[in-house]
């Protein structure tokens, strides 16, 4: 695509934007009970379009080569992803699940299941390539002094007759294997020479022998034209594999070329740029910085005579924290200037005494409600809370509106930026300078003047004092190791194997599609569970695009920990290295096994989780993982566990986690195939988040199948009916199929493919050998998600609309 086509594209999505923006002053109403499918239903659709709006500019920024539309496009970007976590926020709060039935909506917007897609922004990866290799490279290095002779000993050491003979053994095999391939070809040969004459030979003439061998060459032809016919027909209905052409690969390599030159050229651009901010920041400050000066001088002074004129004295210059001079260059008069800065002064204590107020006011309130709060409550949850990304997204559309709409750039490629648009942020920079010295300089004038016109000492103007008594911050963590570096805290962490190097793993290879039939099965009053797509797109919202950027963390709802709770070989662990791998993000170990020994006693503890976060606070983006972390929760610990004492950092672990604010790219990641053996109350108090894995339906197992068999390195022939594999591995994981797919598809069954197709057969030998996941199993899950806090609220919506629905029919009987 060239510049003007994504110009084009830039416009368009602008215009969608525009839109929305017009539908967002709807949301903040508060809607009734009653209403809440359509409520859901406006959240739905607006969540879906922004999600292509993220598709958009996550375009756009990466393959824009101008610096300036790319700033902006970077704006727009962030918010838009802010804005995306926030409508999953509301989505949650009232759907009262963490997956949701889209289906329905999908359609109604013309829109196909790809469109459900969680976009990563590329420049997650692109932008911390540099950092990662570096970082890659200290742990390598680590991790080397620990091992360094892991390569020697696994290979045996023979001497020389040993070698020799082992070498004599394999070279006369396999001349007995040649010998014997050569007489089992002799006999048959034999033999059938033999046959031919006890039988004899039948004789043709000329014109039967050719008529004889056309008919079976033509034979041949037309069965191989009737077969390729009936493959193409089958292809085009979608019912058996179409072979991959080699035309597309090329275009698509071509397209990636070709985003990578436009990438190279992005960076030529970004140094053009920064070149010509410093020289228009020095050009503007030299040319106009001394009349600017002298301006605001001059502003100053006859600020200072006319507010002598009309009080008999000079006013009080206004602190730095409040603006300094620019109150004085609002356009406002000397009077309007010193009112507002006595009524700030008196605004600030004003809301110091409501607000003590409004608090003995709200305790006394609660306790008078009683069932009303509860309606309140229930009402609160149908409205959409505040969005921070809102403003960020309005001012966004309106500088594009400003500035870029409907300029045709591209009719100049050469042109890297905009000189005048540069000079208009640059003069902003060169006052905002100017200003701040301005500023030391007229105090001082201010203060020579008092004293030879008012003799008297100068006042300055102090800012208003903060509220004392309990602070609405965080608390400040103690630090424990305030003398040692972080690179000693680093490799300390390593050698204890608390800091691992992690598999790279992207997220779109966890496989699964999508839940077709959820509006179906909610309007047959049957609870759809979700499907492996749904918990892909719950990571990427969840932990990826929180961690890929500080500025989306910054301003999306806050996030600290998420608990993955399914059977073994549902992909967990895999989910944790694909965030680690998409946001390059440092790997933490606290799983119960791999603490045990490690830093002992209560202050061992404290020092452990202490160096742990401190060293994901610096190294951001950082996941910290717990396997099996039920452990950690223990109603009671089995008598062969406790010698590991796996609940020692329980107490440590959840202070730990209220200490991480916005800005803190840091996230507990625990997993568990066992929740029911925990306490539920830490538990749901620790993990903030809870996702259910459950066994992969139909759609996603069929799904399964084909990647794997495909990655094995193997292709889908006629012979391998994939939608049989699909249903006869009803109740297995996807951990179960790969390990049947492997058990199969060895190195020499790999080589016999072009003379020996794959069959449907000869999966279900391994496959049947290994243990599903059994419904007692599978419900005991279900059952405990459903003491969870949010799924107690969604069986209690249930059960009050089964109520609902049960009184309208029984009104409706008494009609009659």
């Amino acid at each position: 695509m060239s510049e003007a086509a994504y110009q084009r594209l830039w416009d368009s999505s602008h215009l969608i934007l525009e839109e929305l923006l017009d539908q967002e002053s709807l949301l903040g109403e508060a809607v009734p009970d009653s209403k809440r499918q359509s409520f859901q239903y406006r959240l739905s659709s607006l969540y879906l379009y922004y999600l292509g709006l993220l598709r958009r500019f996550d375009t756009l920024y990466d393959q824009m080569v101008q610096p300036q539309k790319r700033r902006l496009l970077r704006q727009l970007l962030d918010s838009v992803a802010c804005r995306v976590l926030e409508l999953k926020d509301d989505l949650v709060r009232a759907d009262l699940c963490e997956t949701h039935c889209l289906d329905q909506v999908l359609q109604d917007l013309k829109l196909t299941p790809a469109d459900l897609e969680v976009p990563i922004p590329k420049y997650f990866e692109l932008e911390q390539s540099s950092i990662l290799k570096d970082r890659e490279h200290m742990l390598v290095e680590l991790l080397s002094r620990l091992k360094p002779e892991t390569s020697e000993g696994s290979f045996p050491i023979l001497s020389r007759t040993e070698a020799i003979i082992v070498l004599q053994k394999a070279e006369r095999a396999r001349q007995g294997r040649l010998r014997a391939t050569f007489m089992r070809e002799i006999r048959k040969e034999e033999e059938r020479d033999r046959k031919i004459r006890e039988e004899g030979r039948f004789k043709f003439s000329q014109d039967e022998a050719a008529i004889t061998i056309q008919k079976v060459w033509k034979g041949y032809l037309q069965r191989k034209r009737t077969q390729q016919d009936r493959r193409t027909e089958m292809e085009f209905i979608g019912m058996l594999p179409s072979a991959s052409p080699a035309e597309p690969v090329g275009a698509v390599s071509q397209a990636s070329l070709r985003a990578d030159v436009r990438r190279l050229r992005q960076t030529e651009k970004e140094e053009e740029f920064q070149l010509a901010v410093v020289k228009a920041h020095d050009h503007l400050r030299e040319l106009e910085g001394p009349d600017v000066k002298e301006k605001m001088m001059q502003q100053i002074r006859q600020w200072f005579i006319e507010c002598h004129a009309l009080t008999g004295r000079f006013p009080d210059y206004p602190d730095e924290s409040l603006g300094g001079s620019s109150l004085i260059f609002a356009d406002k008069t000397p009077e309007q200037v010193r009112m507002e800065l006595e009524v700030q002064v008196q605004e600030n204590k004003k809301k110091e005494q409501e607000k003590n107020k409004e608090k003995e006011k709200e305790g006394k309130e609660k306790k008078k409600k009683g069932e009303k709060t509860k309606k309140g409550e229930a009402d609160a949850m149908l409205r959409a809370l505040p969005s921070k990304s809102i403003p960020v997204i309005n001012a966004g559309h309106k500088e594009y509106t400003n500035l870029w709409k409907n300029r045709f750039d591209s009719l100049f490629p050469s042109q890297s930026f905009d000189s005048e648009t540069l000079k208009m942020e640059q003069r902003k920079d060169v006052e905002l300078e100017i200003r701040i010295q301005v500023d030391d300089l007229m105090r001082q004038e201010l203060k020579n003047l008092r004293l030879a016109v008012d003799r008297e000492e100068t006042r300055p103007m102090k800012p208003p004092k903060k509220k004392a008594g309990k602070k609405p911050g965080k608390k400040k963590e103690k630090d424990l190791t305030p003398d040692r570096p972080m690179d000693s805290l680093f490799e300390e962490l390593v050698v204890l194997g608390l800091l691992k190097k992690s598999e790279t793993v992207p997220l779109k290879d966890y496989v699964g599609d999508c839940l077709y039939l959820g509006s179906a099965l909610n309007l047959a009053n049957k609870l759809p569970m979700p499907s492996l797509a749904d918990i892909r797109q719950n990571v990427a919202l969840y932990a990826i695009l929180r961690l890929g950027s500080p500025d989306i963390h910054s301003m999306a709802p806050l996030i600290r920990s998420i608990l993955l709770v399914g059977p073994s070989g549902m992909g967990k662990k895999m989910l944790v290295k694909a965030v680690c791998t998409e946001t390059g993000a440092n790997l933490f170990d606290l799983s119960p096994e791999n603490l045990q020994g490690k830093y002992p006693g209560k202050t061992g503890v404290q020092m452990l989780v202490h160096v742990v976060f401190k060293v994901a606070r610096y190294l951001q983006p950082s996941v910290i993982w717990i396997g099996n972390a039920e452990k950690t929760f223990y109603k009671r610990v089995p008598k062969d566990e406790e010698e590991m004492d796996p609940k020692r950092i329980k107490k440590d672990l959840t202070k730990a986690l209220r200490l991480l604010s916005p800005g803190d790219r840091v996230m507990l990641i625990g997993t568990t195939d066992r929740p029911q053996v925990a306490e539920m109350k830490g538990l749901c108090h620790t993990y903030e988040r809870i996702l259910l894995l459950l066994r992969p339906d139909y759609a996603s197992r069929y799904v399964l199948w084909k990647h794997m068999i495909e990655a094995q390195g193997a292709k889908g022939t006629q012979h391998l009916d994939i939608s049989a594999l699909a249903k006869v591995s009803d109740g297995y994981t996807a951990g179960c199929i790969l390990q049947a797919i492997q058990a199969v598809l060895t190195e020499r069954r790999l080589l016999q493919l072009s003379r020996r197709p794959l069959l449907t057969s000869e999966f279900l030998g391994p496959l049947a050998k290994l243990d599903p996941v059994y419904r007692e199993e599978e419900e005991s899950l279900k059952d405990w998600y459903f003491k969870t806090p949010l799924g107690k609220k969604k069986m209690k919506l249930l059960k009050d609309q089964d109520a609902a629905e049960e009184a309208k029919a029984k009104e409706k009987k008494k009609r009659k």
